[in-house]
């Protein structure tokens, strides 16, 4: 996919979050010891563009939320994304030995710790959002716990996983709005609880974040289709042509690749559409839609 140009604003700003996020992860693995299922918790959670740690923070800024209190949501959020990908890597799931260039956590330790670590980081996910210095009111607290739980559980991130494994062997490749709504799930659920956070810690309408983030979430999906198939191996950091050779149904080979980009693109412009309302504070966000379908993995 071409590249597209981003501003140095964004790109400073992601990778701005990300230290952030990364620094409140490792101090609360800090008070855990360094037991090998907390060393193999730290091991999921280094690394990684933080595109839903930023989503929260900038969808906090936009809504007059300071840093110091969004950090703890993206952190939990980040922590939750690391659980899913430790467990979707597993011999039972996806079986890759591979995760943002370097083993998986099941190859570098064994399965069992990566089953409790990935256990334990979405346990870290829930607490860290009861942390008082994310939100004084307990109530709105409460909220994110339960939104978080909505998306990742069997209504959300975990169904969208059942489905995909469920697709591999079926009597028939799935149909594009079965794959729609799959990712919606599966890639979706969580960007769309990120996006949110902002509005909902501010109390605001989180109605136009929603809608972004509908759109990004599918646009992310179908990119990652697309680089499955002509994705350079050394910067995905992960094994390629998983889909094909396993016979899957893609948004690449219901739509071709021309296709794909194509949605991908109308995507983006659906995305930045529905930050109209905030004018130009969202620039920022309209990057990040950007990103989505330039990224490399």
């Amino acid at each position: 996919m071409k590249r597209e140009r981003l501003s140095g604003v964004f790109q400073e700003r992601l990778k701005d979050c990300a230290a952030q996020v990364s620094a409140r992860l490792k101090r609360e693995l800090a008070a855990r010891g360094e037991a090998p299922v907390v060393e193999a918790m730290r091991y999921a959670t280094a690394g990684g563009k933080r595109l839903r740690a930023f989503l929260v923070m900038e969808s906090a800024r936009l809504h007059g939320v300071e840093d110091g209190r969004s950090v703890h949501a993206a952190a939990a959020v980040e922590a939750m994304h690391a659980y899913s990908l430790v467990h979707d890597d597993l011999p039972c799931m996806d079986n890759d030995d591979l995760r943002r260039g370097r083993p998986t956590v099941h190859i570098k330790w064994d399965e069992a710790t990566a089953v409790l670590a990935g256990d334990a980081l979405q346990a870290l996910a829930f607490e860290m959002l009861t942390r008082e210095a994310l939100h004084p009111d307990p109530t709105v607290r409460l909220g994110l716990v339960a939104a978080l739980a909505r998306a990742a559980g069997a209504g959300g991130m975990v169904l969208g996983q059942a489905r995909d494994i469920a697709a591999e062997s079926a009597d028939r490749p799935l149909t594009l709005e079965e794959i729609t709504e799959l990712q919606a799930l599966k890639t979706g659920a969580l960007i769309g609880w990120s996006a949110e956070a902002g509005p909902h810690l501010a109390g605001a309408d989180p109605a136009p974040m929603r809608d972004y983030s509908r759109a990004i979430g599918l646009a992310f999906q179908i990119t990652d289709d697309i680089l499955d198939v002509e994705g350079d191996v050394s910067k995905a950091g992960k094994r390629l042509g998983k889909d094909a050779a396993a016979g899957k149904a893609t948004f690449v080979s219901l739509l071709g690749l021309e296709g794909a980009r194509a949605r991908a693109r109308a995507l983006v412009d659906e995305a930045q559409a529905a930050l109209e309302t905030y004018g130009e504070s969202a620039d920022t966000l309209r990057q990040a839609a950007l990103f989505v379908i330039s990224r490399e993995m």
